[in-house]
């Protein structure tokens, strides 16, 4: 016999032990009897243990029956029980109706209730952290065509942070007594916020008294045509919301937002270089431009350094990925949320993702995918969504440039999927292009009159909003500094040492 034929023998006997699943049957049925002797211990475990979660089949349905029966105001017990289940089953020498007896005259108390029910919780993640990996091996071995090594691996990120989030898997129906509790939790936290909102303050208050804040789940469409200064709105609102973050420790050792909140930002359109600048540029008052010439003094780049200090401590990070799938954009968004928390997504802009479809989708059905796909990722991770959009060039052809839903570019979609949907307008931008040539034409004096009325000033137009009212916010806009601002707000922090 070889080398290779005698390791094979040796280690023969011990590949006739395979490991099973893991699992406590001892915990299962202690959790069960104390039911059966006392209902109560059912509401101990019934927000988070389910049926599916006990490793015995014949455990599930005792565990399902005994629910079905408490909820109706019942008492389950070894009699009441023993209807529902399989009379002609045997557990070993017993029937199930014996087995059922036992199991309630050796119940000791329902003390321990919740301990073994968070028990046979944790080893039902880990059945199920075992066959995501056995799916992932499988598949990877397998190599099908229709899914790619990234698709897999987007995938089985998906399922591990559904894991992640308390066995989000399940899904099913709410009662309408947890949506009302939360419905007043929500209102609790509003009363305790600073500004008193329902939702996250975008730091600009006028437009916070429209809106109430930016709502969790809420997919936020923020459209205007180039020039409009839409992500300058978004990054202001982005960096106001990163720099208020005040983290509160919650009972599980997580951070959850008091105020603010951590921000993640894709920027499709521009680097995180650019994008910082701006901010830089907004927070200092020195234009993006000197900076980017490096034409400053030795005041303003003091400022710029105080305030890159304290930026470092603001929890805004950005992805500078361009052309990203909205898989893609979810797997990454899942992945920020796990590791560093997430309170605020901003997608720069929509028509610069791709689906995650066939290639030989029309754009419209991309688009429709791209939006759908961000309400539903708001949805899960339970975060407001800001997603910027391009406007059609069919408001330059009309007279009135003020933009409308139906300008909303490529795709109905958008409108529909949107929450609330708010265009970026200004005038100025118009007026200015339209200056008389000619400083003597008698239309000058009224050009010039009209400019000064519409300078330094931005509309927000909320052209849909669910949760409250339509309307227009007029915002200050300094163009230099890229930044928005409430009007007459002369409020702003200088980065000067004292």
């Amino acid at each position: 016999m070889n080398e290779a034929a005698r390791k094979l023998a040796a280690i023969a006997p011990a590949e006739q032990h395979y490991r099973e699943a893991p699992n406590n049957i001892e915990a299962e049925q202690a959790l069960l009897g104390a039911i059966l002797v006392n209902n109560d211990a059912y509401y101990r475990v019934s927000d988070f243990l389910k049926p599916i979660h006990l490793y015995e089949p014949l455990h599930r349905k005792i565990f399902e029956v005994a629910g079905d029966i408490i909820r109706m105001g019942k008492t389950a017990n070894p009699v009441t029980i023993k209807s529902f289940v399989p009379a002609d089953e045997k557990v070993g020498d017993m029937t199930v109706a014996q087995y059922l007896a036992r199991l309630a005259v050796e119940a000791v108390s329902i003390i321990n209730a919740e301990d073994y029910g968070r028990a046979i919780y944790d080893l039902a993640l880990r059945r199920a952290l075992i066959t995501i990996g056995e799916d992932m091996v499988n598949i990877a071995f397998d190599a099908p065509l229709d899914m790619p090594p990234q698709t897999q691996i987007e995938d089985t990120e998906r399922r591990l942070f559904e894991l992640a989030e308390n066995g989000r898997y399940d899904g099913g129906f709410q009662a309408f007594n947890d949506a009302v509790a939360l419905a007043i939790d929500m209102a609790a936290v509003a009363k305790e916020r600073d500004g008193g909102l329902s939702g996250i303050s975008t730091g600009i208050h006028s437009l916070d008294s429209k809106m109430g804040g930016l709502q969790r789940s809420d997919l936020i469409v923020l459209a205007g045509r180039p020039g409009m200064g839409k992500t300058s709105l978004a990054t202001n609102i982005a960096y106001n919301i990163a720099a208020s973050f005040e983290g509160e420790v919650q009972a599980d050792g997580s951070t959850k937002a008091k105020n603010g909140g951590v921000v993640g930002f894709y920027s499709l359109e521009m680097s995180s270089e650019q994008l910082a600048t701006r901010i830089i540029s907004e927070q200092t008052e020195v234009s993006s431009s000197k900076i980017r010439r490096g034409d400053i003094n030795d005041a303003d780049f003091e400022k710029l350094v105080a305030c890159s200090m304290m930026m470092q401590k603001v929890p805004l990070y950005i992805d500078q990925t361009g052309g990203i799938s909205i898989a893609q954009l979810s797997a990454r968004a899942r992945r920020l949320k796990r590791q560093r928390g997430l309170d605020v997504l901003v997608v720069d802009y929509v028509q610069l993702m791709t689906g995650s479809g066939k290639s030989n989708e029309n754009r419209v059905q991309e688009i429709t995918q791209i939006t759908t796909g961000l309400k539903a990722l708001g949805k899960e991770l339970n975060v407001p969504i800001i997603a910027l959009s391009q406007l059609s060039r069919a408001v330059e052809s009309r007279e009135d440039k003020r933009p409308q839903l139906s300008d909303l570019r490529e795709s109905g979609s958008i409108e529909q999927d949107a929450d609330v949907v708010l265009f970026v307008f200004r005038e100025e931008y118009y007026v200015k292009n339209a200056e008389p040539r000619d400083i003597n034409d008698p239309k000058y004096a009224e050009w010039e009159a009209q400019f000064e009325r519409v300078k330094g000033t931005a509309d927000v137009i909320i052209a849909k909003q669910r949760h409250g009212p339509t309307g227009t916010v007029r915002l200050a806009f300094q163009s230099e500094f890229t930044r928005f601002a409430d009007l007459a707000d002369s409020s702003f922090i200088q980065y000067e040492e004292h």
